[in-house]
């Protein structure tokens, strides 16, 4: 489509860019220390290092290893978390959808399987080339390139191209037919300062129940130049991302059709049999099973960074970012016929995305203070449509199609957003303490047409002028500390699907004038400390969430009915969480977090007429205790790891009448490696094997949303965790 060919500013940017840069001499830039536990910070804020990222099976989500640090629940029904229609990152009781996300500052979005601003990290970069990982848990950094962080932040670094000339692999192969290849060549440093990588990642595994390939491609490169005391990086990355779909299951379908059931594919008849309404083995309705979904994503992700040394002072940073997307969701759905003699068709969910933006920031320093400010502004075009195909046979469907015979809507969105933000650190007490205010001004403003269909047209702007934040750190010393923030967020309204514009026009334009922004106060206080072997933290928090927008399922998610768009009013949360980690002998460590969550509604709210009673129930998909505990042990040769993680039970309906139950689930992995072997550096052999002891359990929950009610179990919104899964890894450097 003519809106979403972007011209390629990008390259001509770089281009520029680059021509200046090679110009300069070459030198250094110095890197922070990384801290697991946030040193210094004024919030919650912890880390993950590559090591611990390369011990996880390789393609494994980076969001999955975050799920051992405090606040964090991570839920997926495949082992390696990048299935994403499962996917489910919370934290403190918000899930991804209230959280902001950036790789290398480029804002990654809410991370929505139905994509309109951003896209998932699993398709963002190949895991293998990941540097590290922050979480702020509560307070996100103020310059955070994103309008949805109610519930904290995730930035993503991605590792810089090594100092020497090489080639790394690794391959991986294991359970259900997986077989992952990584690929990369180093340039290493030419004297001009530039260095470079060109990667390769390509993934084919099976689903562990049912029929279907879940496939993955990806291609990433980067460069940085380094000049005097300033630095230019750009990265180009791309993904082709083909999944096929498990199917959602009931309280109820688990209970008759028992734990790894599945949609009908390959068996072509049962699901023709099925949508005439002939059932077979336990089935007795067409929604117990479909005959396949999947989903396709294929992505190009341009970013180019420049950080300048003004002045002795001063540091200029701009960064430049373009995303293209292409996407489809397939259902055969029985509720459309494609002939009277042919009861299902292929009904697809079809996006398009086209965004460009730029971030800056200024930091001067001068005696005590240091300011930072700085403008991000973007612009992304994203189109939705709704359309329905002939389905002919059991064909191979997993390619985008073309050529509907018919649509049901299509709208096309057009967001513009700015933002603003100042802040002032000030050092105080010989540094022993530092204090941190600022504010930013997000404004979000969508436009949308519906040229074919019900749902809305129309405009909406989310903004605030004025969102504080205030934080305090003070060194006890001898490795202790102490921290506070307090912060305003807001959270800008969503374009697509289960936005304001999923309703009809006539809901739309009698609720519009109504609607307000979600917004949060949240508090944070803690204590860091470092003591001999042991080092860790401890956090409160309290968060007040206002004006929570909800939509709520109106049908069978296959339907794809007009949702209602409820405002719930206010949420509140308390709790307590700690991560304690203890190097109890020279090769063995001990890992640690608990979390005690307390997420509540605190206002009633009417639905189609009727007012639900949800005061005082626990907010749905929110586990109130959460546990991690995880040995590790490492001699330089020999490495192991094994941990459980403990999730106590999850309501999903609002009303707290149906639930799932508590679970633990336990991995483990254990290699050998050697630094110089023959002609190869880091040679690796690894053994992963993801829920050890094979546990029965519902990962994700809320896949198709959540209801008000279902005290029988009759609402098709959760998907099993996958079963013992072992995976055999060898890499090597050369």
């Amino acid at each position: 489509m003519d809106r979403f060919k972007v011209k390629p500013l990008h390259a001509l940017v770089l281009g520029v860019l680059a021509q200046q840069a090679f110009a300069q001499d070459s030198g250094a830039v110095q890197t922070e220390d990384i801290s697991v536990f946030g040193k210094g910070e004024t919030r919650q804020v912890q880390n993950i290092t590559r090591d611990d990222l390369s011990k996880a099976v390789p393609g494994t989500s980076p969001l999955k290893v975050l799920e051992k640090l405090p606040g964090v629940q991570f839920e997926s029904a495949d082992p390696f978390g990048s299935y994403e229609w499962s996917t489910r990152f919370s934290v403190r009781g918000f899930n991804q959808n209230y959280m902001g996300f950036t790789l290398d500052d480029v804002p990654l979005g809410d991370m929505s399987y139905g994509n309109n601003n951003g896209l998932h990290i699993s398709r963002a970069i190949p895991a293998e080339n990941i540097g590290r990982v922050s979480l702020s848990q509560g307070t996100g950094a103020i310059g955070t390139a994103s309008t949805s962080n109610l519930g904290g932040t995730v930035q993503f670094y991605s590792a810089d191209p090594e100092e020497r000339f090489g080639v790394q692999a690794a391959q991986t192969v294991g359970s259900d037919s997986t077989y992952r290849t990584f690929a990369r060549l180093d340039t290493g440093r030419f004297e001009s300062g530039t260095k470079a990588y060109l990667g390769v990642a390509s993934q084919r595994a099976d689903k562990w129940k049912g029929w279907g390939p879940q496939d993955q491609d990806m291609f990433n490169a980067k460069l940085v130049h380094i000049f005097g005391e300033n630095r230019l990086s750009a990265f180009y990355n791309y993904s082709d991302r083909k999944e096929i779909d498990y199917q959602d299951m009931s309280l109820d379908m688990q209970h008759r059709l028992g734990w790894g059931w599945d949609n009908y594919a390959p068996d072509w008849n049962r699901a023709v049999n099925a949508a005439k309404g002939i059932y077979t083995g336990g089935v007795n309705n067409m929604d117990d099973a479909y005959y396949l979904g999947s989903g396709l994503r294929r992505d190009h992700l341009f970013g180019t960074t420049l950080d300048l040394k003004l002045t002795d002072a001063t540091r200029f940073k701009t960064t430049y970012y373009y995303h293209h997307d292409n996407g489809q969701g397939h259902w055969y759905t029985p509720y459309t016929p494609t002939s009277p003699t042919m009861p299902i068709s292929i009904r697809t969910t079809e996006y398009q995305i086209g965004r460009n933006g730029i971030v800056n920031n200024l930091t001067w320093v001068g005696g005590a203070h240091t300011v930072n400010g700085g403008l991000w502004f973007e612009r992304s075009l994203h189109t939705l449509t709704r359309n329905f195909y002939a389905a002919t046979g059991p064909q191979d469907t997993n390619d985008f199609l073309s050529n509907p015979m018919a649509t049901g809507f299509k709208q096309e969105f057009t967001t513009t957003t700015s933002q603003f933000h100042l802040q002032d650190t000030v050092a105080l007490l010989n540094d022993a303490a530092k204090l941190n205010f600022g504010f930013k001004t997000p404004k979000v403003t969508i436009d949308a047409t519906s040229p074919v269909g019900t749902r809305a047209a129309g405009t909406i702007t989310a903004s605030k002028t004025f969102l504080p934040q205030i934080g305090f750190n003070y060194a006890l010393g001898r490795g202790n500390e102490i921290f506070a923030s307090l912060a305003e967020n807001m959270r800008a309204y969503q374009p697509g699907v289960n936005g304001p514009f999923s309703q009809t026009q006539a809901v739309f334009d009698s609720s519009v004038q109504n609607l307000k922004p979600e917004t949060s106060t949240t508090l944070d206080v803690g204590y860091r400390f470092k003591v001999a072997s042991f080092q860790g933290s401890v956090a409160a928090y309290h968060v007040d969430f206002k004006d929570r927008l909800v939509s709520v399922a109106t049908c069978a998610g296959i339907v794809g009915c007009p949702s209602t768009f409820v405002n719930v009013g206010k949420v509140e949360t308390n709790g307590l969480e700690s991560a304690l980690a203890w190097n109890f002998a020279p090769r063995l460590s001990w890992f640690n977090t608990l979390t005690l969550n307390d997420s509540k509604y605190k206002s009633d709210y009417s639905e189609n007429g009727v007012v639900q009673h949800v005061t005082g129930k626990e907010v749905v998909d929110a586990p109130k205790l959460m546990f991690n505990t995880e040995l590790g042990y490492d001699d330089g040769t020999w490495f192991g790891r094994v941990g459980g993680k403990y999730t106590d039970k999850r309501y999903y309906t609002y009303l707290n009448d149906g639930q799932v139950p508590a679970f633990w689930v336990w991995n483990m992995g254990a290699g050998y490696k050697q630094k110089s072997m023959g002609g190869l550096r880091d040679f690796t052999v690894q053994l992963n094997l993801t829920n050890l002891f094979d546990k029965k359990y519902y990962s994700t929950i809320g896949s198709n949303g959540f209801v008000t009610s279902d005290p029988n179990g009759m609402f098709a919104t959760m998907l099993e965790g996958a079963p013992r899964q072992v995976f055999l890894t060898v890499s090597a450097k050369y």
